[in-house]
């Protein structure tokens, strides 16, 4: 059975895995994700520090090390941009959709032209609660990974421009 992951049609930056199961809203104009915080052990993460030249102990055992991320942002390395208002979430966004749609076939532009104000306002109405990540490459014309957290959810969902995505095969 092929996998496949999901790159950025601008950057190509990799973005999703077909391993997270997501929902279509909107049409399809976005997909909804839901990461988890998971606990990554020390094995593999590299800290660069040396623990005897800064004073700790030489073995400080494995929990010290342990680190909580999320799976989508550590397994993508996402990485979090500041909050867009917005004045500065319409102009991405107008931007975005300006880049975008010459990208689609005339059937997927009208999918996306056809909901693609109603995925704005859905995102604009939840801005205030959003966290901004870009994928790894940090390049500012790629798409947006956008993260909330539903009510009294402990775990972040995702929600991401399907459009602004290719599926690749493995």
């Amino acid at each position: 059975m092929s996998s496949a992951f999901y790159k950025d049609v601008f950057t190509g930056d990799e973005l999703l895995s077909d391993s997270f199961r997501c929902n279509e809203l909107f049409n399809g104009v976005l997909w909804e994700v839901e990461g988890k915080w998971v606990v990554k052990g020390a094995v593999e993460v590299d800290t660069g520090a040396n623990p005897s030249s800064e004073g700790g102990e030489e073995d400080e055992g494995v929990d010290d090390q342990a680190q909580k991320v999320v799976d989508i942002v550590d397994t993508f390395r996402l990485q979090e941009q500041p909050a867009y208002d917005k004045k500065q979430f319409i102009a991405w966004v107008k931007r975005y959709i300006k880049n975008l749609t010459p990208k689609l076939d005339a059937e997927q532009q009208e999918v996306f032209k056809k909901n693609v104000e109603a995925a704005t306002k859905f995102l604009l109405s939840k801005l205030n609660d959003l966290q901004f990540f870009v994928g790894e490459s940090m390049h500012d014309d790629g798409s947006l990974v956008f993260a909330y957290y539903k009510d009294g959810a402990t775990d972040p969902t995702f929600l991401y421009f399907a459009h602004g995505l290719k599926e690749m095969k493995c």
